[in-house]
C-alpha cells in the first residue's frame, strides 16, 4: 500500500514542541526546496507491491530524502535513524508535519529503500536538481549558441567491502561453506546414519601452514591450490548425495546461494589450475559478492581493483554518472554517449572536451570533429614543421591538462568525503545505489556551495553599504562643524 505525500507545510508553520520557529536560511530547508519530490512518486510507487494489507509505505521523500541524509553525514543506518529522530530540520527534509521524538522507521528499512531507488531513477533526479540549479543561477533569457561550455570526462572504480582475494583464500572459504551445508543436510539423520567425512581438521591445517608462511614458491602454492580442490570436490560429491535422502529447503536462501556460487567457483579454480592460467571469464572473487569483479586500473598504489567501474562526466562541477558496470570495459567507448547526453542536458554540444589519451581514438577524433568540438591532447599523426605551431600546440595542451584537473578533485571529493572509495552494501542494485546517491549528494553540496557564496557576498555588499552611509554621514556632520555654517541643515 502506498499513499501520495501531501503538500509540505512552510517552515513557518512547521510543529515545534517548544517555543521557536525553524530558520529559513538552514541548509536542510534549501535543499529542501531545491529537490522536485512530487515527480518522482509515481515511479517510486510502480516499485513497491500494492497487496492492500499492512500499514502504508514510507514515501519517496523519506526513502530518497534518508538516503541523502546519510550519505553527507557519513552515518551508519542506525545511527542516520538517531540523528533523524534528534533534529527537527531533518525531519522537515524529509517532509514531516511537526516535529516527532520517535524513531521515523526501523534502521533495517535502508536496505529497502536502496532497492526501491535504482540508479536509474536517481539520474533522473540528478538532472532535475542540475536544471532547477542551473535556471536559478543563470537564467533561460540567453539563446544557446552553436557550441559552448567543457566536458570532462574520465572514469574510475569504486571498490566494495571484500577482502584481498587469493585462490587459496577462496578455495579455503569455499570449503568451510560446503561443511556448513552438509552438516545440516546431515542433521534430520544424526544417530541413524553416519555423517560422512569432510577432514575440516586436516584441511584447517594445510591451509594455514602455507597462509602463515611468510615466503611460499610457486609450486608450494599449486599444490596447496591441489589440496584445496580435492576438499572441495568431495564435499560437493557428499552434498549431492545427501540430497537425494534430504531437501534443499533446509538451507536458507543465503546458503543455498552460496552453494551455487561455491560449484562455479569451484569450476573456474579447477580449470585455471589443470589450464596453468591465471585468468577467465566472469571470474569469481568473493563469494558474498559474486558479482564483484577485478578491475586492472594500472595505478601505482594498486594496478588492480575490486569493484564496479563507472564513467563520469563533470560540466561547471556538476557531476553525472553515466556508466556503471561490474565487467572491465574500455572507458572510450562511452565518450559518444556522454556528448550526446550533453546535447540531451543542455540543447547544444560542448566546445571542447578533456579526458584521457585512452579516449583519442580514431572514432571519438572524427565524431568531435563533425560536430565542430575540440578534443584535448596531441593530434594525430607527426607534429608540424612550424616551430611557432608546435609551440602553441604544446601550450593548449598543457592548458588542457589543467582544465581537466577537476574531474579528477571530484573523484577524489567522492572518495575521501564521501563513500565512493568503499561500497559497503553488499547487494549488486543496493550497490549501484549507493554510487548514485554520492553523485547525487556531491551536486547538491556544489549547489548549495554557491548558494552560501552568493548570499554572503550580498550580506557583505549590503553591510558594507550601511556602513559606508555612516561614515559619509559622520564626515559631513564634522565639516559641518569645522566650517561653522550657520542656520544650514547639515
Amino acid at each position: 500500500m502506498y499513499r501520495h505525500n501531501e503538500n509540505q507545510l512552510e517552515f513557518e508553520n512547521f510543529g515545534l514542541p517548544f517555543s521557536g520557529k525553524l530558520r529559513s536560511d538552514n541548509r536542510w530547508v534549501k535543499l529542501a526546496k531545491l529537490i522536485p519530490w512530487g515527480e518522482f512518486e509515481s515511479s517510486y510507487a510502480k516499485t513497491l507491491k500494492n497487496s492492500g494489507h499492512g500499514p502504508p509505505a514510507k514515501s519517496v521523500r523519506v526513502a530518497l530524502g534518508s538516503l541523502i541524509i546519510k550519505e553527507r553525514l557519513r552515518t551508519s543506518d542506525e545511527e542516520t535513524v538517531e540523528q533523524i529522530r534528534e533534529n527537527p530540520y531533518l525531519q522537515y527534509f524529509l517532509g514531516f508535519k511537526e516535529y516527532k521524538d520517535k524513531e521515523p522507521f526501523h534502521p533495517t528499512m535502508f536496505v529497502h529503500f536502496r532497492k526501491r531507488i535504482s540508479k536509474e531513477m536517481l539520474g533522473k533526479v540528478n538532472d532535475a536538481v542540475h536544471k532547477k540549479a542551473k535556471s536559478k543561477d543563470d537564467g533561460d533569457d540567453e539563446q544557446p549558441p552553436v557550441n559552448k561550455g567543457k566536458l570532462l570526462v574520465d572514469a574510475t572504480c569504486a571498490p566494495a567491502d571484500i577482502t584481498f582475494p587469493t585462490d587459496l583464500k577462496l578455495l579455503n572459504k569455499a570449503r568451510e561453506k560446503t561443511e556448513r551445508v552438509i552438516d545440516i543436510l546431515h542433521k534430520p539423520h544424526k544417530g541413524k546414519k553416519k555423517k560422512p567425512r569432510t577432514y575440516c581438521r586436516t584441511a584447517r591445517k594445510v591451509f594455514l601452514s602455507v597462509a602463515k608462511a611468510k615466503r611460499l614458491s610457486k609450486s608450494k602454492r599449486r599444490k596447496a591450490i591441489r589440496k584445496q580442490l580435492g576438499y572441495v570436490e568431495r564435499n560437493l560429491k557428499t552434498i549431492s548425495k545427501l540430497v537425494k535422502n534430504s531437501s534443499l529447503t533446509l538451507l536458507s536462501r543465503t546458503q543455498y546461494k552460496d552453494l551455487l556460487v561455491v560449484n562455479e567457483l569451484f569450476r573456474q579454480q579447477k580449470w585455471m589450475h589443470e589450464q596453468r592460467e591465471q585468468r577467465i571469464n566472469d571470474r569469481i572473487i568473493s563469494i558474498c559478492q559474486p558479482h564483484v569483479r577485478p578491475i586492472k586500473r594500472g595505478k601505482a598504489s594498486a594496478s588492480t581493483e575490486f569493484g564496479a567501474k563507472i564513467s563520469a562526466s563533470l560540466v561547471d562541477g556538476y557531476c553525472f554518472l553515466d556508466r556503471l558496470g561490474w565487467d572491465n570495459y574500455n572507458e572510450s567507448g562511452d565518450l559518444i554517449n556522454q556528448v550526446g547526453a550533453y546535447k540531451d542536458r543542455y540543447g547544444f554540444y560542448p566546445e571542447s572536451v578533456h579526458a584521457d589519451k585512452i579516449y583519442r581514438n580514431r572514432d571519438n577524433i572524427k565524431y568531435c570533429k563533425k560536430h565542430g568540438i575540440r578534443l584535448s591532447g596531441p593530434r594525430l599523426g607527426r607534429p608540424p614543421k612550424d616551430l611557432s605551431m608546435q609551440t602553441e600546440l604544446k601550450k593548449q595542451a598543457w592548458q588542457d591538462e589543467i582544465d581537466r584537473i577537476p574531474i579528477e578533485g571530484k573523484f577524489g571529493q567522492g572518495k575521501r568525503r564521501f563513500g565512493l572509495s568503499r561500497i559497503m552494501c553488499k547487494l549488486a542494485q543496493t550497490s549501484e545505489t549507493a554510487i548514485a546517491i554520492t553523485f547525487l549528494v556531491m551536486n547538491l553540496e556544489k549547489w548549495l556551495k554557491v548558494f552560501l557564496f552568493v548570499f554572503s557576498n550580498s550580506s557583505e555588499s549590503s553591510l558594507f553599504g550601511i556602513l559606508f552611509g555612516e561614515i559619509k554621514a559622520k564626515q559631513t556632520r564634522n565639516d559641518c562643524r569645522q566650517m561653522q555654517i550657520v542656520g544650514s541643515k547639515c
